[in-house]
């Protein structure tokens, strides 16, 4: 059995019983279960049919994420999640690089490394050669004026974890931010990089070894067999290249908001919802979700 789930942003929620049901229709579609009214909903189905993304391409003109998946073995154990533009709505290295002066110059290679453009670990080093003598201080200002949580997180970190579920955020970004964000978010552990500092400045160096596509994939490898739990277990979530090996050996990966060659990768795509879609994905309804 089979389950498709249709959902849209919770900020402008317009998803139409008529479209639903005419999709359940035509899929020969078990009853529609709402799981959020004129937000989110879901009908299980027998048989994967042959329109599956001719329809989801109509649904996209729409402003409505469909994601087609197995019934069985659904709802995860453990949430893996990126950091930057996934649960926080910017990239830090490039707040610190407006900080530094050279905004401009990073944001085009951070760009260009989420989008597989550039190996991901040679652009880190470049990027964070660029912002050498910036004042450590600075790391706590962005922090405090310049980063802003992805809506819809700290309803999902909570979400899974009251229903037992585990918590990591594995970031190629830095250990500053990623402690300040899974504390806030409620995360049971956090891995980063480490940005370097001798006499309260940046060295415009990177601690050793540089977690990037591969740590990713380590981390859900050593955090699952730590746990007692199959990667199938695991639902993962990010935006960038250096996140399609965790998203492709997690049970469901999902790709959020996702750079356009990361998403045509992934067979599910949010474009449109926020981060409670992976609740929704998984079978919860609104009412269930965890108080925050």
């Amino acid at each position: 059995m089979y389950v498709a789930t249709l959902l849209t942003n919770p900020n402008t929620p317009k998803l139409e019983y008529a479209l639903v049901e005419s999709l359940r229709n035509a899929w020969g579609g078990g009853d529609v279960v709402w799981l959020s009214p004129d937000e989110a909903a879901e009908f299980t189905f027998a048989y994967l049919p042959d329109n599956q993304w001719e329809a989801w391409s109509e649904l996209q003109l729409l402003e409505v994420d469909l994601i087609v998946q197995p019934v069985e073995k659904r709802r995860k154990q453990m949430l893996l999640a990126d950091m930057d533009s996934t649960m926080i709505q910017q990239e830090c290295i490039d707040e610190l690089a407006d900080e530094a002066g050279v905004g401009d110059r990073v944001k085009d290679i951070t760009a260009r490394a989420m989008n597989g453009e550039l190996d991901f670990e040679g652009a880190l080093i470049e990027r964070v050669g660029l912002l050498k003598s910036l004042d450590e201080a600075v790391i706590d200002k962005v922090l405090e004026e310049r980063i802003t949580l992805m809506p819809g997180g700290a309803e999902l970190v909570a979400t899974m974890r009251t229903n037992g579920g585990y918590a990591a955020l594995v970031s190629g970004g830095f250990t500053a931010f990623t402690a300040k964000v899974a504390n806030e978010l409620g995360f049971d552990e956090n891995r980063a990089n480490t940005l370097l500092a001798e006499n309260g400045k940046l060295t415009g160096d990177v601690q050793r070894p540089i977690l990037g596509k591969q740590a990713k994939v380590d981390a859900l490898e050593q955090i699952t067999s730590r746990l007692g739990l199959s990667e199938e277990d695991v639902i993962a979530v990010g935006d960038g290249a250096n996140d399609l090996g965790m998203l492709g050996r997690a049970g469901t990966g999902v790709a959020l908001h996702a750079k356009p060659s990361v998403a045509e990768q992934c067979d599910i795509r949010i474009n449109y919802g926020d981060l409670t879609a992976l609740l929704y994905l998984q079978g919860y309804a609104r009412a269930d979700f965890a108080d925050v």
